[in-house]
């Protein structure tokens, strides 16, 4: 459970693909708009085959025409949330949230440095703009697959100009992380967004440069990592076994089989959704961002929410649940 969402209607007003996986929705709500801050995300409740499930999406742009932006990547393994919104047709209804904000942007700093990786650069190019507005010394660094995964590249070098700095892995470009950091004023932030691997580097070498850890502001996917595979989780306490199929969360299992779990952000940065492991055979897959890296190797628990299992069987206890 977590504290109840005021679910409001609205209908998709158009679509529009930025890359070969990657749309934008415009979505207006019915009644009055709430406006949103940079960094600001939206929930919405996604059709998936008689399963609803609730998605958080980064909004795109400032919003001041009355309509939110997002931007969906199709993943080719999916849980279920990218493939239903690429689903929907202009025109159509949909539920969602009010904004929300857990990576907020603090204006009147030194020195910005952005950082985006892939679909990461959603409320990284909302920053920029909101910088650029502000008239604040910044840059951006955008890495990508290849030149076609770079969604909102064009957009933005139009608005920030050289402020933007892009890397192609197909390429061999790469960011120089640690280079970039030590270039970065005293008293500048870092703001980054992206896969898992990227997150996890730069919380390292930020750590490295014993550099204040709130003057470091990042968000995560949620859905990066290795395995996508169907398991299963076996709860003794309760005596349960209960299925993971590839397109579902641990989470929603546990839900989809009457557990009453506590979560709040689905996407591994609150660790609300955490359990303990009690015995796993197989390797386990942490993609959160709430534990730290001794106590993901330590692998006494998990975030229900993100984590998963190669396959097999893993063996979880709830001890405040029923």
């Amino acid at each position: 459970m977590t504290k109840a969402t005021a679910w409001r209607s609205a209908h998709l007003h158009a679509v529009r693909d930025l890359t070969h996986d990657v749309r934008l929705f415009e979505i207006e709500p019915e009644g009055a708009f709430v406006g949103a801050a940079p960094g600001s995300h939206i929930d919405v409740i996604v059709p998936n085959d008689g399963k609803p499930l609730v998605r958080s999406y980064s909004l795109v742009g400032p919003c001041t025409d009355g309509r939110y932006r997002i931007a969906v990547k199709r993943l080719a393994f999916s849980r279920g949330g990218s493939a239903g919104m690429w689903r929907i047709k202009p025109g159509e209804r949909l539920a969602i949230s009010a904004p929300g904000n857990s990576f907020e942007l603090s204006y009147g700093r030194s020195e910005y440095l952005l950082l985006a990786g892939g679909i990461g650069i959603t409320p990284i190019y909302t920053m920029a703009l909101a910088l650029k507005q502000a008239g604040a010394n910044f840059r951006v660094l955008y890495g990508a697959r290849s030149r076609r995964d770079l969604a909102l590249a064009d957009e933005l070098a139009r608005q920030i100009g050289e402020r933007l700095r892009l890397f192609v892995d197909d390429e061999q470009q790469a960011i120089d992380m640690s280079g970039e950091i030590a270039r970065l004023d005293s008293h500048g932030e870092l703001y980054i967004c992206g896969p898992f691997g990227m997150l996890e580097a730069a919380k390292r070498l930020w750590r490295d440069s014993a550099r204040p850890a709130t003057q470091l502001r990042y968000e995560t996917f949620g859905n990066s990592g290795s395995a996508a595979n169907p398991f299963k989780i076996r709860i003794p306490r309760l005596g349960l076994e209960i299925d993971v199929p590839a397109d579902r969360s641990m989470l929603e299992a546990l839900e989809d089989a009457g557990v009453d779990m506590i979560f709040g952000c689905r996407r591994g940065e609150c660790g609300l959704c955490a359990l303990p492991i009690l015995d796993a055979p197989v390797t386990v897959d942490h993609r959160d961002v709430f534990f730290s890296p001794d106590e993901r190797t330590a692998n006494t628990k998990l975030c229900t929410c993100v984590s998963r299992v190669a396959g097999g069987c893993i063996t979880l206890d709830t001890p405040d649940r029923r």
